[in-house]
């Protein structure tokens, strides 16, 4: 009986102790991942700092693009990856079609512009692509008749 009490005890301090390391590793995940990421942050208050008192806009918009090429490295190495979308099919598994714009420049079910970017983390999908489908133009009566007489 004794025994038995002590499997359970080791049993239950092992749980216990599977729990605390599960929150640890998670714990240290979020930290590293926000390391990671402090740096932009910093560097877009520096460029909102610096746009009051910019005198051209275009060394504003470089210090932006900067700052969006140091995002696109630290996603990449967390394995951030966008989803594919303008010019690409319409994927219900990756995309969210927001609304469909009537066009004949592009095929039925081609996404022709991008709302909001959709991202991978790793092989799976973080957030779909909110995106605006292309559908072929509605054909009204008048475009298939002739017009009516007066008569």
């Amino acid at each position: 009986r004794e025994q038995l009490l002590r499997v359970a005890d080791d049993f239950d301090n092992f749980g216990k102790r599977s729990r605390k390391e599960v929150e640890e590793v998670r714990r240290r995940s979020i930290e590293d991942t926000l390391r990671e990421v402090l740096p932009i942050v910093d560097n877009l208050e520096r460029a909102a700092d610096a746009m009051g008192s910019a005198t051209e806009v275009a060394a504003v918009v470089d210090g932006v693009q900067m700052v969006l090429r140091g995002f696109e490295d630290v996603a990449n190495r967390l394995g951030l990856k966008r989803v594919e979308s303008v010019g690409a099919q319409f994927d219900p598994t990756c995309h969210d079609a927001m609304q469909q714009e009537e066009t004949d420049e592009h095929a039925p079910g081609t996404i022709v512009s991008e709302v909001v970017p959709g991202y991978y983390l790793g092989e799976r999908l973080l957030r779909p692509a909110m995106v605006v489908v292309a559908k072929p133009p509605t054909r009204t009566d008048d475009q298939d008749s002739t017009p009516p007489s007066d008569g």
